[in-house]
């Protein structure tokens, strides 16, 4: 049963993962979702749900956001970890109710740095950034210390 309290950090990186593993079957990737987010093995909770299932839900517009933030890049060219992660955080940002941009883009941030490639965080600071400045997103609290 621990695994229904996970913390929000830990549920952004079991979405995290269960996103990243869809994206080796590309075929169907609302499906591979929607099965990964049913299978217990991942640690879900009702954030992590809530998480994969804005994905699930908005999954072209997600990729639409990130392509016209993108100068010379395609989706395709992109690496796996940090296209996953901007896709969580996004999910999170424009269609999650929590509505703190800075905490996603941040989770975000750690999440690539822990499984990307050295600099890569920097490039989805930057994407995410702007997007957030883009929909005027600015956190409702302040972040506390």
């Amino acid at each position: 049963m621990e695994e229904n309290n996970l913390t929000r950090r830990q549920a952004r990186e079991h979405a995290f993962l269960a996103a990243f593993s869809v994206t080796f079957q590309p075929d169907e990737p609302q499906e591979a979702l929607r099965s990964c987010g049913e299978m217990q093995e991942i640690g879900q909770d009702a954030f992590t749900a809530q998480l994969l299932q804005a994905l699930t839900a908005h999954s072209a517009e997600i990729d639409a956001e990130i392509t016209a933030h993108l100068k010379g890049w395609t989706l395709s060219r992109l690496p796996r970890v940090s296209l996953t992660a901007m896709r969580i955080a996004l999910a999170e940002m424009l269609y999650g109710a929590e509505k703190k941009p800075a905490v996603a883009i941040n989770e975000a941030v750690e999440l690539v740095k822990k499984y990307g490639a050295e600099n890569d965080y920097q490039f989805v600071n930057g994407l995410l950034g702007s997007v957030a400045r883009e929909h005027g997103l600015v956190d409702t609290e302040p972040a506390s210390c």
